[in-house]
């Protein structure tokens, strides 16, 4: 039960990593919203950040779970660091002169101005080269070092732009030298976070270089269907907002807005984003650490529950605030695409019950099941997009992301029983998913209609749900959560 609670104290400390960066992040959406010209910019930028993903997943070709892997092992733990910082390091020096070389192309084929591109090359190259010195953190057990430089970098990026969109109007001078563009000038922003924080966590790259061509090949052999898994990851998380911009039957600028309508609804689903996003961060370092351990599998089982149970209470409690939240995240006029919200939280919660199921895999060497499943959702990512988005418009990428998130989690939970012995007890993970997902959706979609938008008596019946499935989850969990906040 100690290398539980360790696990839930790293996993609040990347909680905070993740939770304060992204407020500040959603103070970053609420200047966009509010300094672009218009929804269509926004838009553009959204799409601009589809893209940035994809080169991410396709940059680290696995190798951030591959170094965790390695590391944990005490045969490669010393030739580890070096060969994936060493790897890493060339490929994307080598993506970065081509991507310059071809920007031209990029912007044509993309239907983004170059001028945008320029910054986000060297933004995309310089978070590549960031991943194994976070990842390094994280493995050490340096969770607060890693919490204290993202928020900073993120306060960099919200203060650079802040600065930018405001103050800095004021200087003419300043302002001859800078572009007069508010995109170009938010991609610039973001830049220099991008380097300062480089320059923070730049110390692993003076450590001894020392590349092991047969570690690196097996580096390689175990990460490659991460890079599928990730790829595939990523077009269920951006491929929507490129194919709305495409298969709209609106005209490209009208699109364009509707992206940014879109994507500023999703964004209201931030809430279950952070809370999956920090558990991950805790669990795939333990994953590995735990895999020799006698009691391994009942741990996982312990974590899955503990995850879907408080996912479950934070699930409903975010839907019923969610209309109180929406003015700090998203300028007035970017509210209509309010609908999708439970979907896209829902989806973002099975995605966390699908990366604390995917423990079988990963310590398994069997990563290229990950990439299977991945592939598999993305495919249908795809294909409800294209044959949807042309009839009910945004909607459809909704449904999208929410079916294929579940279609992972189910078909993980399936095929990993027959790898890995986990006892997973089934009986009240249903129970929380189902209870939750049945209470925010009654409530968003009939009881919040039928007694208004943040009416008392609406709050009150959010309360009285919320109150009932943590009562659930309390009465049923008890023992575990006495044993969790035991001291000894």
């Amino acid at each position: 039960m100690s290398s539980i609670k360790n696990l839930f104290k790293n996993t609040f400390i990347y909680g905070l990593a993740t939770v304060l960066p992204r407020l500040l992040t959603v103070l970053l959406t609420k200047l966009l919203t509010e300094y672009l010209p218009g929804k269509v910019e926004f838009g553009e930028v959204s799409i601009i950040f589809s893209y940035i993903i994809f080169a991410n997943v396709i940059l680290t070709y696995g190798m951030e779970t591959a170094f965790f892997r390695f590391y944990n092992d005490a045969s490669t733990k010393a030739k580890t660091l070096s060969t994936a910082l060493i790897s890493l390091l060339i490929t994307t020096l080598v993506f970065g002169g081509a991507a310059y070389l071809f920007m031209d192309q990029i912007a044509a084929v993309t239907e983004l101005s170059a001028q945008y591109w320029k910054w986000v090359i060297a933004v995309i190259v310089f978070d590549t080269l960031m991943v194994i010195p976070f990842a390094y953190m994280r493995a050490q057990g340096k969770s607060t070092n890693y919490a204290l430089i993202k928020l900073f970098n993120v306060v960099i990026s919200v203060g650079m732009t802040l600065l930018f969109f405001t103050v800095l109007k004021d200087f003419p001078v300043i302002q001859n030298v800078l572009p007069t563009d508010k995109i170009e000038l938010f991609f610039i922003a973001f830049l220099s976070a991008s380097v300062v924080t480089f320059l923070i966590v730049i110390k692993p790259y003076f450590s001894k270089w020392e590349f092991d061509k047969k570690l690196w090949k097996t580096m390689l052999s175990y990460g490659w269907p991460i890079l599928l898994a990730g790829f595939a990851f990523a077009i269920n998380e951006t491929v929507d907002k490129i194919l709305l911009q495409k298969l709209l039957p609106v005209n490209e600028e009208e699109a364009e807005g509707i992206v940014g309508v879109y994507t500023a609804g999703y964004r209201l689903a931030v809430g279950m984003t952070l809370y999956a996003q920090a558990f991950r961060l805790g669990v795939e370092p333990f994953f590995f650490s735990q895999s020799g351990d006698k009691n391994a599998t009942q741990q996982y089982a312990l974590i899955t529950k503990a995850f879907v149970a408080l996912g479950s209470v934070a699930l409903v409690a975010y839907v019923v605030l969610v209309d109180f939240i929406r003015p700090f995240i998203v300028d007035k006029g970017f509210e209509t695409a309010m609908e999708v919200v439970p979907l896209i939280l829902i989806a973002y919660f099975f995605s966390g019950v699908y990366q604390t199921l995917s423990v079988w895999y990963k310590i398994q060497d069997k990563t290229r099941y990950g990439a299977y499943i991945s592939i598999t959702a993305a495919i249908l990512t795809i294909v409800v997009n294209v044959l949807l988005i042309p009839h009910i418009g945004y909607m459809a990428s909704a449904y999208a992301t929410c079916a294929a998130y579940g279609l992972m989690m189910v078909v993980s939970y399936l095929i990993g029983r027959k790898h890995l012995a986990v006892p997973y007890d089934l009986k009240n993970i249903l129970l929380y998913l189902c209870l939750s997902i049945s209470l925010s959706l009654v409530f968003f979609y009939y009881v919040r209609s039928e007694l208004g938008i943040e009416t008392w008596q609406t709050y009150l019946v959010g309360v009285l749900m919320t109150l009932v499935i943590l009562g659930v989850v309390c009465l049923r969990e008890k023992e575990i959560i006495n044993k969790i906040l035991r001291r000894k």
